[in-house]
């Protein structure tokens, strides 16, 4: 169990938290949610102790191993699947040891080798290499791959291999924050399945609500300094939030009718002395009164496409066209790289696209040539007359110029509009005030991916070629962006991982597979179906052709803490855990059990309509069976702590 109790934090002038509470059962599987900037990596920061409250406590079990994902990656030598087997600190420490045990050679303590060997089968040593394999193939990376050097790989294989080493670690905690960024479709399906399947205690900071939806079982939400505990997945969440807001709409309005009636009573009856009394009285009640804070949107950014002028129709055809790289060897000798071949295809007037397929089969390669970015290597693209692009691109971010500010970059596109114009458009995309003219270096991730889609909406485009553009950007403005393209009256080809968006915004799909471009018929599930048996088929095809093939395992939380011990001491220390562990499973089991009939009473207490006059005793009978869980809760998660600290004394004395 995981409490976080008046937990309080201020980062330079800024609160981020104040008096939080949070508690997390074991094995719950917990998406942290919240605005950007709002600590949720600050919060990971202070469980892995690399950052202290200023005051409050953050608890948990002291024999937990704690697993997460490192942002920075040495450019080392080593292989892939060595740097991935070195996320089993514990494994490796022991083939250490036995190393220098063996190296030894006839002066070696042979009984101290022994128990190695006996450690080194705990921690499944014999299958480490096919178990790092398996996440790396799960994670997109081919197996002429795995014994490549650290250094061949770009920025975002490298944060993949981050996250391979991060799985392979065996814990009981597992931090994971925003896993999806550098994944593709394919390679975020295979981590849905895999994080289902870990036993252990997850966080997950993610922006992808289907991925949320997918894997968490409870949704923490940063709001106001405080963390407040949503029973279910992030749609779970929406609801009952939506509940909450819509029941705080009410209680405004009902003060806002109760100070009127005191200030109307005051501003009639305090000049006359027979009343001066009762409106002291009442000036006094109004003071007293709490305010409540304002309802706040949901999601308070929105912007629209502006109509296309117009729209030919086909707006492109490609005839035989083989898309691809041109490179210059070291005899001026130009090689081609043909990554699609034989390209036959138009493109008309208001197709929705979506473009499916795995990492490297070719899709921003397509995106590419048709926006120009590349020529095509044989046969031809032809573009409509009038046909305009509007063009997002998976780095478009590196495009833009750090020391201009988003008027200096909206004016070079614009140069003959007024400066007054093009603030007010900035303006709509939440670049108010001085921030239009402020250099964008400091800006978020997620404001320059506002102000990119801000370049080309001003274009108003008639095709928009979209190549993964919510990599930076929060749940809030990726709402705003499915909703404007589900309103985009021009053509669209969309490449991204983020299932909603994909399935809120596109008619068709279309995959890109073994050099071609083919339809798809059927939906995003129906897409999971076919990729899990295609790679079936090529795992039983490897079975038969190499010695490659990779037993299908997931790695689950370890509860035995790993330390030299003598067989006997083994047994007596397992028969005084197995009846603490025994009750302790029960205890979760009744933890889990009463936090969902505690979220069921909440749920019912967010509806207004329960405080309606006619429903007093209904509402009295719940709000009693709120103190009465509430009480239990308490006294399960005493008792839960109690077993924990003799669990620990055990394994400690």
């Amino acid at each position: 169990m995981i409490r976080l109790q008046q937990l309080s934090l201020m980062r330079g002038t800024k609160a981020l938290f104040e008096s939080a509470d949070l508690t997390i059962n074991p094995a719950e599987k917990v998406g942290l949610i919240g605005a950007n900037g709002c600590g949720k990596s600050t919060l990971f920061q202070m469980l892995l102790g690399e950052l202290q409250p200023d005051s409050g406590d953050i608890d948990f079990p002291k024999q937990w191993r704690v697993a997460h994902v490192a942002q920075e990656t040495p450019a080392l030598d080593r292989s892939a699947v060595d740097y991935v087997i070195d996320g089993d600190a514990w494994l490796r420490s022991l083939e250490h040891a036995l190393e220098a045990l063996e190296s030894q050679g006839d002066a070696a303590d042979g009984h101290k080798i022994g128990e190695l060997h006996t450690q080194l089968a705990d921690a499944d040593a014999y299958t480490a290499r096919s178990r790092a394999e398996q996440l790396l193939l799960g994670l997109g990376f081919s197996v002429n791959q795995f014994d490549h050097p650290i250094t061949n790989f770009s920025g975002g294989w490298r944060m993949r291999l981050n996250l391979a080493q991060a799985l392979m670690c065996p814990s009981e905690l597992l931090l994971l924050d925003e896993p999806t960024n550098h994944l593709d479709l394919d390679a975020i399906l295979w981590l849905e399945d895999w994080l289902k399947q870990y036993a252990g205690t997850m966080l997950v900071i993610s922006h992808d609500r289907d991925f949320l939806d997918s894997v968490t079982t409870v949704i923490a939400h940063i709001d106001q300094r405080k963390l407040k505990r949503y029973a279910g997945n992030y749609s779970s969440f929406e609801r009952q939030r939506a509940a909450q807001l819509t029941l705080l709409q009410s209680q405004v309005e009902k003060q806002q009718r109760q100070r009127a009636h005191l200030q109307s009573f005051i501003d009639r009856f305090k000049a006359k002395a027979t009343k001066a009394k009762q409106a002291q009285s009442r000036i006094k009640a109004l003071a007293r009164m709490e305010e409540l804070a304002p309802l706040r949107a949901a999601a308070e950014f929105s912007f629209t496409f502006r109509e296309p002028e117009r729209a030919p129709n086909p707006l492109l055809v490609l005839d035989h066209l083989d898309a691809g790289y041109r490179n210059n060897t070291s005899d001026d000798v130009v090689e081609q790289k043909i990554i699609l071949s034989d390209l036959q295809w138009s493109l008309q007037a208001g197709q929705r696209i979506g473009l499916l397929g795995v990492n490297g089969a070719g899709k921003s390669t397509l995106i590419k040539t048709i926006a120009g970015d590349i020529t095509p290597l044989n046969g031809s693209l032809n573009k409509g007359k009038g046909l305009t692009i509007g063009y997002f691109a998976q780095h478009q971010l590196e495009m833009l110029q750090p020391d201009d500010s988003p008027l200096m970059h909206l004016m070079r596109i614009a140069p003959d509009a007024r400066e007054q114009v093009l603030r007010d458009f900035l303006g709509s995309f939440n670049f108010p005030g001085e921030m239009v003219k402020s250099p964008i270096a400091p800006f978020s991730g997620g404001e320059k991916a506002r102000l990119a889609l801000a370049l080309i909406v001003w274009q108003r485009p008639n095709l928009l070629l979209l190549d993964e553009p919510t990599n930076h950007l929060d749940l809030e403005t990726r709402e705003a962006l499915t909703e404007a393209l589900a309103q985009f009256e021009g053509t669209l080809i969309l490449v991204s991982h983020d299932r909603h968006l994909l399935r809120a915004t596109t008619d068709d799909f279309l995959i890109v597979a073994d050099g071609q471009l083919t339809a798809f018929d059927g939906d995003l599930e129906d897409y999971r179906a076919w990729l899990f048996k295609t790679r079936a088929a090529m795992s039983a095809s490897d079975k038969k052709s190499s010695a490659n093939a990779i037993p299908i395992t997931v790695p689950i939380a370890d509860n035995k803490v790993q330390q030299p011990i003598e067989a006997k001491e083994r047994q007596r220390l397992s028969n005084l855990r197995k009846p603490l562990e025994r009750r302790l499973q029960k205890l979760e089991a009744e933890l889990d059990a009463i936090h969902h009939k505690k979220a069921s009473i909440d749920v019912a207490l967010a509806d207004s309509s329960i405080y309606d006059s006619t429903r007093k005793n209904e509402l009295q009978q719940l709000l009693d069976h709120q103190h009465q869980t509430t009480t239990v809760l308490e006294q399960l998660e005493s008792e839960w702590l109690q077993i924990q600290e003799s669990l620990e004394k055990i394994l400690t004395d």
